[in-house]
């Protein structure tokens, strides 16, 4: 991304973070005028980082650049706080496109996300999603994904900063549901949902 950046003369990469915390001190120290986020952080959540820039900096844009599924992903990073959502299957053309967008102080998403957007605001008391995923919150979703990296309790509830408590009750709801009867039928579930939903392109990438 940088090469693709640094390549263009009207843009310029200020500063990189390897996570949360070194992500929001570069933004202190830079100051920039856009950030690209990748939501799959070793160490942290990059929803709540999104979250937590976009309540320090409410006019700075924020271009999610993501490997994940964008039909579950990105309305979901546009409620809490993204301009824009990439997935890196995409060209570089259409990454710098994005990018000027939301540097516009536009939204950018797909064409495919744009059109479900307008038929879920069209049609919203309408029947209860038929993909069981699109019941679960923002915060159950973040749970599964942690579920599905192998993450215990503890581990989820110290990298979204809440107790081991509110992480078990998520999962209770999140049984609830998805129709299962067990935590481990559960934690089976984040498993396989987390395989199917990441890109072969992507396994093959993490595998290399």
């Amino acid at each position: 991304m940088r090469r693709i950046i640094d390549h263009e003369e009207d843009l310029l990469v200020c500063a990189e973070a390897d996570g949360a915390r070194s992500a929001r001190f570069a933004i202190r120290q830079t100051i920039p005028d856009a950030v690209v986020i990748d939501i799959s952080l070793d160490h942290d959540d990059g929803i709540e980082l999104v979250r937590d820039v976009r309540a320090h900096y409410p006019q700075l844009p924020i271009l999610v650049f993501s490997m994940h599924d964008e039909a579950i992903y990105a309305e979901r990073l546009l409620s809490v706080g993204a301009n824009g959502y990439m997935t890196k299957q995409a060209c570089g053309e259409q990454f710098l496109l994005s990018l000027r967008r939301v540097l516009d102080g536009g939204i950018y998403v797909s064409d495919v996300v744009a059109h479900n957007m307008l038929r879920r605001a069209s049609a919203r008391g309408g029947p209860i999603p038929a993909d069981p995923i699109d019941r679960l919150s923002n915060r159950e979703l973040q749970v599964l994904r942690s579920l599905g990296k192998g993450m215990s309790t503890r581990e989820t509830a110290q990298s979204l900063n809440v107790s081991d408590k509110t992480i078990e009750s998520h999962r209770q709801r999140m049984k609830a549901k998805l129709h299962l009867r067990s935590g481990a039928q559960l934690v089976q579930f984040a498993i396989n949902w987390s395989v199917t939903k990441i890109p072969a392109q992507a396994r093959e990438l993490r595998s290399s």
